[in-house]
């Protein structure tokens, strides 16, 4: 069944996106209404108090040949070293639900996730708002919807006729894979226990925008630069634990790690979800073969892995291993600290903002398209690249503003979970944690969109790569910011 033909949501029409929005919004609160009590969500004669969970997970793989996300350059998939997985969880507590689906993937397009929102809403009875696609940003995922897979595309179809490294609809492909794991976990509702905990791991994240002695802030300026004087901004060190047991069997079935790094370990041209597939694997050690270990990617667009002051290798799988193994130890010495939530008071909160989009003038869109042939030529320096995939960026969203999505989840009254898309600045995370009225507070990012960086304000005066590589207007992340924080007070008990 491709349920992609059925909806098609044009990137480059935004009023056409939220009119579909709120209409799909409408038709699942009508369901609700129906006669058939299932369609919306608990059985008719559920304990209204009774936590319920759900989970599954499904493959997302591409073929080997297809292009890899992450760079300015055309990468091409030689292996597979672990496969793609995109991880559901449904939580459900009497006519209260909601799902969250975490990607091993760099980002999504609107066009994706809209689709497959609308037929798991469809589908499953959950309203649309309360369902959330996440991707942990790994950069060793496949590159599609994207202006650079466009143009490799194109010029490949020229060259040979057709395209030898596309060889399937990844879209259309993964928003069935999407659509089938959320009716999966969806059917696979039963009571279930929650325990939550907020722990840290320091000497992980680091801020990669550093304060030079020239008066410049540089992005990733090398290891033992001298001319480092410090980092731009702080780093987020909280490992954020959810973890879910079958009510029944008291076993664990799965849970959520929510941490602030870049997913850009393993390098190199196999496929792999980097360094939380090694923290998956470390979780199954310790709850079994079956647990479905997800993970959300905090605040994380200036934060990775890399220690500028000492010498040490930063990339491949012994990297990755290394991360993810250090985090599922935290996460293991953590779980005699796990808070069960007995009083779960299940509810969500969302909005849509629409948000001003940068414009490139007539003449940058002419130098961007002239200089797209070269975006591989090394004499062409890296800042270039980044403004000539902006800029066709910005025309290909052919729109002046752009919807962000907020959307938070209350847990019981200590226990909130924010989502936001875009890859947000540290800071931002910090922030919403800050003024939270929750006790425990996670933020996580690349939710439902991911419109490139979203800087600071601070940051775009700084400038480096992050604030070439954004797409919406300085200001967009503090008002992204103060939403957040409306919601979680609307919310709090």
């Amino acid at each position: 069944m491709k349920y992609t033909t059925k909806i098609q949501i044009a990137g480059n029409d935004i009023a056409f996106y939220l009119t579909i929005l709120l209409l799909l919004s409408l038709a699942v609160l009508l369901m609700g209404c129906s006669s058939n009590p299932n369609t919306a969500g608990a059985p008719p004669h559920a304990d209204a108090s009774q936590l319920q969970a759900g989970v599954a997970e499904i493959e997302i793989t591409p073929p080997i040949g297809f292009r890899l996300a992450g760079y300015f350059n055309e990468r091409i998939s030689t292996g597979i070293h672990d496969p793609l997985k995109a991880k559901a969880l449904v939580l459900r507590q009497g006519r209260e639900e909601f799902l969250w689906v975490f990607c091993d993937l760099v980002g999504f397009s609107l066009h994706v996730t809209t689709n497959a929102r609308a037929f798991a809403s469809r589908q499953t009875g959950i309203p649309l708002s309360h369902i959330v696609i996440a991707a942990t940003h790994s950069h060793t995922g496949p590159l599609f919807d994207d202006v650079r897979g466009d143009y490799f595309h194109q010029t490949a179809i020229e060259k040979n006729g057709k395209d030898p490294n596309e060889t399937v609809n990844y879209p259309a492909f993964l928003t069935d894979q999407l659509v089938k794991v959320i009716i999966e976990a969806h059917a696979k509702v039963e009571p279930a226990e929650l325990s939550v905990d907020i722990t840290t791991q320091a000497g992980l994240p680091f801020n990669r925008r550093y304060h030079m002695k020239n008066g410049t802030v540089a992005f990733n300026p090398g290891i033992l630069n001298s001319n480092i004087v410090g980092p731009a901004g702080p780093v987020d060190s909280d490992v954020s634990i959810l973890v879910l047991k079958d009510l029944k069997s008291r076993k664990p079935i799965g849970g959520l790690t929510v941490f602030a790094m870049h997913c850009d370990t393993a390098g190199g041209t196999e496929i792999s979800a980097d360094y939380p597939f090694f923290l998956q694997e470390m979780l199954r050690k310790q709850f079994g073969p079956d647990y479905v270990s997800a993970f959300g990617a905090g605040t994380c667009g200036d934060l990775n892995h890399v220690d500028v002051s000492q010498r040490l290798p930063y990339n491949g799988f012994a990297n990755c291993a290394r991360l993810g193994n250090k985090i599922g130890e935290t996460i293991v010495h953590d779980l005699p600290n796990l808070k069960t939530i007995d009083r779960p008071t299940l509810a969500v909160k969302s909005t849509t903002l629409t948000l001003p989009l940068q414009t490139a003038t007539a003449e940058e869109l002419a130098e961007a398209k002239a200089r797209m042939p070269f975006l591989e030529d090394s004499r062409m320096d890296f800042a270039t690249r980044v403004k000539t995939v902006k800029v066709l960026d910005l025309e290909r969203m052919h729109s002046a503003q752009w919807p962000m999505e907020i959307q938070v989840f209350r847990l019981d009254s200590d226990t909130a979970i924010v989502c936001l898309p875009a890859e947000l600045f540290v800071e931002f995370g910090l922030a919403i944690k800050k003024a939270s009225p929750f006790k425990r507070t996670s933020v996580i990012s690349i939710c439902n969109d991911r419109p490139a960086y979203m800087p600071t304000l601070k940051a775009f005066q700084e400038g480096s790569y992050e604030t070439i590589n954004s797409r919406l207007k300085p200001g967009s992340g503090e008002i992204m910011v103060k939403t957040a924080i409306k919601l979680l007070n609307e919310l709090k008990p």
